[in-house]
């Protein structure tokens, strides 16, 4: 049935009128003399025709699909617009040639071509008069032939007889209208309003629900009263077929009641379904149950399942709640209950893919391979809950691959960032419309197996919203002692996860609950040296890069000092995420270069760089020199690394004030207060007039003044700045420090010493100053990090300003 505007000619019959179909413009016995009187063409493009006929006089519509056909009507419509439109013996003949279509046809007139949005061409044409084929003039690009007029036999005016048939033929349409549901109105208007007789046999004709042999049959009737008494017996039949189906339909109507009414709607339903390819809900729940068996699951699980079968049995499907219960059991069978995949115990091999994928960790890679040398001894060990803490970039959620990887384990990944409902840790309650499991279970589903490694990206990230706290859902999740039995609020079952290997992922340890934190092992995975990145961006990055770029190591090669630039002078981060982005650009300027002809240079230089990137943007600070009183350089841990600070101080005449800029928070203020309150206390023997302290102010600045800073480690660059400011002495060359200090005079230890010395390293620092306490983290380093580096290990302030403070004067030392 035809249910779209313009449709092929079968869809246009009685039966099937759509009242959104276009009407077929009526014709005028004016317009029919006019027609008659046209003189044809000798030769034709002739249009094979699938599934339709047509009549002289009547408009189509027809879908062109074909290439020839296409050609065709692209072809005659930009010149006389006229075709001959014969139709095929077998429908399914795709490439018909002259033996395969009817010998009488139709001349037709193209009205108008229109582009549909689904690719197809559709054209509206018109018939004229019909014709015979004589004799096959070409086959490419299309048919053509040169044609014979068919004369038309007519009736007398005056015919009583014909007269008569007529007006059958109008008043069976009438009735066939009438009696069809599915027919508009609008049709019995516009058979009433057609004046032509030729017009009506042929219209009625065409809209025949009547098979295409059937209606070429009544094209080739030359006699117009004998085709006019043809088409009125199909009518006969037609209205025959609609009466009987009426009745049926009103006999059944009359003795189906509500209960039988109910089955046989469900019967129909069923058997639509089979039509459509789907199956019915009692076989859904056979299927269901067989899948059942299959399941390695619990007895309560199970007993569980089949009390849960039995409900969706009892249920109307129509109901909202159908779907949730059949959502529900679905879940059931597809959750891995039980089915875990086989762990590789090759230690050697899992240490081959971790060195593979990843450059340095060399703790994370340590720790995994002790987890693996455990499980192998003991096979029931719990996984580990791992929580891998460090700054953007350093590779902790890929990490997560390599170690699915080398365990030989399935692989999934949930981002926790922003996440504030805890329905999506624990899932809804069935009785909420919509309802569905947390996206712990979902993930479990996706992997197929009870014992994947499930990273936990950006657990910092967990915010508190109205819908409850995620973070405290989560405990259960990573309590090793509860895991073994989490409990969904959709599953409303208790599932094992104690075999999961969960690994977190962390940029900041500070906004992570204390009880989530205390239930995770933390991993620091610090950031890369520029040996590192050079080696990570040589590796893995540029051979990333080239071939994401469609290119190969043959069309760019940049070199380790180039690499070094790149790392160096456009980029400051841990990780090396702006340093694949810089490589990026470099690849896109060879791709560029080479999809247009143009010559560029091959191995990366110095220049080269400079017109890609431009000029370096982060050149990082050096060291300079001592020749100014009261400027110390300190080392600083940043999110992105390590830094040296500058400390810088000043005194001018007035009452012994101290200010501070720089952007410094109040634990760095109160480093600069201590220190400067040491130094009055110990004036007499750090050589000092205590008279100065109530005649100058004091001012301390550190540059930079738009980045924050804050924390303890500064205090013996400030009491070195400070000293050095008051002796007028310089302070030792190449010396940088870092240590928190006490109104007691003590230095005690701080962190991020690895990101420390690696800043010294690069601003080209010699000596290094540090708490005696910090002799174990630099044990941890390794000794490459180290060469060049001698380390000054403290326990008081004054063994501080002995090694740091010189006996030299600076130029032009100022009498106090």
């Amino acid at each position: 049935m035809a249910r779209s505007k313009l449709t092929t000619i079968d869809s246009l019959s009685f039966q099937e009128l759509n009242q959104d179909a276009e009407l077929i413009p009526l014709m005028t016995p004016e317009d029919e003399d006019a027609m008659a009187k046209e003189e044809l063409p000798k030769t034709l493009p002739i249009l094979p025709l699938k599934n339709t006929v047509l009549f002289p006089g009547v408009v189509i519509p027809i879908t062109v699909g074909r290439d020839k056909s296409i050609k065709l009507i692209n072809e005659t419509n930009k010149a006389a617009k006229v075709i001959g439109v014969v139709s095929q013996h077998e429908e399914t003949k795709e490439d018909p040639e002259i033996g395969d279509i009817y010998r009488i046809g139709t001349v037709a007139r193209i009205l108008r071509v229109l582009k549909m949005p689904d690719g197809n061409t559709t054209v509206i044409i018109q018939g004229k008069k019909r014709f015979e084929l004589n004799e096959l003039m070409t086959t490419d690009p299309y048919l053509t032939a040169t044609i014979n007029e068919v004369e038309e036999a007519r009736p007398a005016p005056d015919n009583k007889e014909f007269t008569v048939i007529i007006d059958s033929i109008k008043e069976l349409a009438l009735d066939i209208i009438n009696e069809s549901p599915n027919i508009p109105s609008d049709a019995a208007f516009a058979i009433k309003n057609i004046e032509s007789n030729s017009f009506l046999i042929n219209f009625v004709s065409s809209n025949l629900n009547v098979p295409v042999a059937e209606k070429q049959k009544l094209l080739e009737i030359n006699d117009l009263q004998e085709r006019a008494m043809e088409t009125l017996r199909y009518m006969n039949l037609e209205l025959q077929k609609l009466t009987l189906k009426m009745d049926i339909q009103s006999k059944v109507e009359t003795d189906i009641n509500k209960q039988q009414r109910e089955y046989f709607l469900q019967q129909q339903m069923k058997t639509i379904q089979e039509e459509l390819g789907g199956t019915s809900h009692e076989a859904e729940i056979e299927e269901m149950r067989a899948k059942a068996k299959t399941k390695r699951w619990s007895k309560e699980v199970s007993e569980h399942f089949d009390r849960e079968l039995a409900k969706i049995m009892r249920m109307n499907p129509q109901v909202a709640e159908f779907s949730i219960q059949r959502n529900y059991l679905d879940l059931l069978l597809e959750l891995p209950w039980n089915e875990y995949s086989k762990d590789k115990f090759d230690l050697k091999r899992a240490r081959k893919i971790l060195d593979r994928d990843h450059y340095g960790l060399d703790d994370v890679k340590r720790r995994i391979i002790e987890y693996l040398a455990v499980l192998k001894l003991r096979n029931d060990m719990k996984s580990p809950i791992l929580c891998l803490h460090g700054p953007p970039g350093v590779g902790k959620t890929s990490l997560g691959k390599s170690i699915a990887e080398a365990l030989g384990r399935n692989y999934v990944r949930m981002s926790l960032g922003g996440l504030r409902d805890e329905a999506e840790i624990r899932g809804h309650r069935k009785t909420y419309i919509g309802a569905m499991p947390g996206r712990i279970i979902q993930n479990i589903k996706k992997t197929k197996t009870s014992n994947p490694v499930f990273v936990l990206d950006e657990i910092d990230k967990l915010s508190k919203g109205h819908q409850g706290d995620p973070s405290s859902a989560m405990l259960e999740v990573l309590d090793p002692e509860q895991n073994n039995s989490f409990y969904d609020n959709f599953l409303e079952l208790g599932y094992d996860l104690s075999k999961v290997m969960f690994i977190a992922t962390s940029n900041s340890l500070g906004s992570i609950q204390p009880a989530l934190r205390d239930r995770m092992e933390i991993i620091d995975v610090t950031g890369y040296t520029i040996e590192e990145k050079v080696e990570i961006a040589k590796r893995h990055l540029l051979p990333k890069q080239l071939k994401e770029h469609g290119l190969n190591t043959s069309h760019l090669k940049i070199g380790k000092r180039q690499l070094e630039k790149i790392v160096e002078g456009y980029t400051r981060e841990s990780g090396v995420r702006t340093l694949e982005k810089q490589i990026a650009k470099m690849v896109r300027y060879a791709a560029m270069n080479i999809a247009m002809d143009e010559s560029y240079d091959l191995k990366v230089t110095n220049e080269t760089l400079i017109q890609v990137l431009g000029a370096p943007k982060l050149e990082r600070d050096k060291y300079e020199n001592n020749d100014v009183a009261g400027v110390a350089i300190g080392l600083a841990w940043t999110k992105v690394g390590g830094d040296i600070l500058f400390i810088e101080s000043a005194i001018s005449k007035g009452k012994g004030s101290l200010n501070m800029t720089g952007n410094l928070g109040k634990v760095m203020k109160e480093s600069a207060t201590i220190a400067l309150e040491f130094i009055k206390a110990n004036a007499d023997q750090l050589g000092i007039n205590p008279g100065v302290f109530g005649k100058y102010n004091v001012h301390i600045h550190v540059p930079e003044g738009a980045t924050p800073k804050d924390g303890p480690s500064a205090g013996i660059t400030m009491l070195t700045s400070l000293v050095s400011l008051f002796t007028q002495r310089k302070v030792k060359k190449s010396l940088a420090m870092t240590g928190e200090i006490t109104l007691r005079g003590k230095v005690l230890p701080v962190g991020g010493i690895k990101e420390k010395i690696l800043a010294a390293k690069r601003a080209r620092i010699k000596d290094i100053l540090l708490c005696e306490d910090n002799r174990r983290d630099i044990e941890e380093i390794k000794p490459e990090y180290l060469k060049g580096l001698t380390f000054h290990y403290v326990k008081e302030m004054s063994d501080v300003l002995e090694l740091a403070i010189t006996d030299q004067k600076v130029k032009n030392a100022r009498k106090l």
